[in-house]
């Protein structure tokens, strides 16, 4: 009959379900980025640091550098959604400590979808008339014709 073995430490540290992967995933996936940061167009890292007591919840979070304009109070309300499994430890309550680094980068601007440029439309009248200023006796003649004229010209857009 095999002795169970005892762990390699004596207290085992919480871990969030799907390790760091998950973690990073539920991190941004959480994650808003703040009103007020992306009109003064802020990017960069907020470096925490939190703490996990026994039952694997944040109870605390204090902030190591930050941005400001929202962003640090925003990666303190996500990392205060994390839940951690956290093994017996032997009936010792330990609060864990950890420092997390959350990056906030501008979304990528959609391309503007500019709507296609109308032809240019230009109009002039051509009226045809002789070069001789008209005489009392030549007042009885008609009216000379004109002509009115329309060209469009497509304008070329540039993708």
């Amino acid at each position: 009959m095999e002795r169970e073995k005892k762990p390699k430490h004596f207290l085992q540290q919480p871990e969030f379900p799907g390790g760091p992967k998950g973690l990073t995933k539920f991190i941004y996936s959480h994650l808003r980025y703040p009103a007020e940061a992306l009109e003064a167009r802020i990017e960069g890292t907020v470096y925490l640091e939190y703490d996990i007591d026994h039952l694997g919840k944040v109870v605390e979070t204090r902030l190591l550098r930050g941005l400001g304009f929202g962003c640090d109070e925003e990666a303190a309300r996500v990392l205060r959604l994390l839940r951690f499994v956290v093994g017996r430890n032997r009936g010792v309550r330990v609060l864990f400590h950890k420092k997390v680094h959350i990056r906030f980068k501008l979304p990528a601007q959609e391309k503007a979808q500019v709507p296609a440029p109308q032809p240019v439309q230009v109009q002039y009248n051509y009226v045809y008339s002789s070069a001789v200023p008209p005489t009392p006796a030549s007042s009885a003649e008609p009216a000379p014709a004109s002509n009115t004229y329309f060209y469009s010209f497509p304008l070329e857009s540039k993708d």
